[in-house]
């Protein structure tokens, strides 16, 4: 780990402005994706700006009927409190079905979103890769591509975003909201946060230099049947080859589903929604319109299929004996 300096910030805009007074800082929370990263020199921050004393730290109810989650919430907490498992059972559902209980304890709610790619030519210093050097290729199209995106990639990057939160989150329509460091605020719905690797995949969300997540806000409760379903390699801490988050309403609506696993962000196509009266297999053609795979991981083309069929079915059940 290369040396570096530390800072306690007192308040969002202390902390946004002594990221902006030195270049090459970073904001640290729970630590548990970045300090790994640190280790293997993948991320060289000359700078630390620890925010956890900034009373980012609550879950509490909007004006409109939803609730606002504090950057700060560890996962646990989130996925214990009352209201959500209530009202968004979703979250609750997709927040256990991460990682381990004792990262569970120390993740946060901005870390989650934040999370870097689990590919593993990024965690090898020893391979070339767009992410940590833009320019220096992507061998893992050519090779180990098992767990990687088959959807929303580019020639420069196919590397799929870990997180199961914000597949939930993606779901329910989630708002990031943010403090830049001129001290304007600013909302970033979950559809627009993460970005597609295009030409650039270093540039993985739409935030600005030292912007500071401070909350997510959930609008208000959907209702109906709320299911997450992940596939993986084990049962317990590992990261999902396909993850499926859906809302099933009762009177008939629209089923909301989007899936992880699958590409660079959170993945959800709302005409696949529409798609979905007419059947599964269209529903799948319409999510995955566009998708090129690999050799190695085509297999998560039907996998998406088999997945969502199966939350269907699990809904059905779930109704029948609530």
């Amino acid at each position: 780990m290369k040396p570096f300096t530390y800072e306690r910030a007192t308040s969002p805009a202390a902390a946004v402005a002594a990221a902006a007074a030195r270049p090459g800082t970073r904001f640290i929370a729970g630590g548990t994706n970045l300090l790994d990263l640190m280790k293997l020199q993948i991320e060289a921050p000359v700078h630390l700006v620890d925010v956890n004393g900034l009373g980012l730290d609550r879950i509490e109810p909007t004006p409109e009927g939803g609730l606002r989650i504090g950057a700060l919430v560890r996962n646990t907490d989130l996925a214990a409190d009352a209201r959500v498992r209530r009202d968004y059972g979703v979250l609750s559902r997709a927040l256990l079905a991460g990682a381990s209980g004792q990262l569970r304890n120390r993740a946060t709610t901005a870390g989650n979103l934040l999370q870097r790619t689990r590919c593993p030519y990024f965690y090898d210093p020893d391979q070339p890769c767009n992410k940590r050097q833009p320019g220096s290729g992507c061998p893992a199209i050519a090779g180990m591509s098992r767990p990687l995106a088959v959807i929303g990639v580019s020639d420069a990057c196919i590397a799929s975003h870990p997180s199961d939160m914000a597949v939930a989150m993606r779901v329910l329509d989630a708002t990031v909201e943010t403090l830049r460091p001129d001290g304007q605020a600013r909302r970033i719905p979950i559809a627009d946060f993460h970005r597609l690797p295009g030409n650039t995949p270093h540039i993985e969300t739409t935030l600005e230099a030292n912007e500071l997540i401070t909350a997510v806000t959930l609008p208000r409760p959907l209702g109906g049947t709320q299911l997450y379903h992940k596939v993986r390699d084990r049962a317990s801490y590992a990261f999902a080859l396909v993850s499926v988050a859906a809302v099933i309403p009762r009177d008939g609506g629209a089923t909301r589903f989007a899936v992880g696993g699958i590409a660079p962000k959170p993945w959800r196509v709302e005409r696949a929604e529409t798609a979905l009266r007419q059947g599964v297999p269209a529903a799948a053609q319409a999510l995955l319109a566009g998708a090129t795979p690999t050799a190695e991981n085509a297999f998560k083309l039907p996998l998406v299929e088999r997945t969502l069929t199966a939350v269907l079915a699990q809904a059905r059940h779930t109704g029948r004996t609530a």
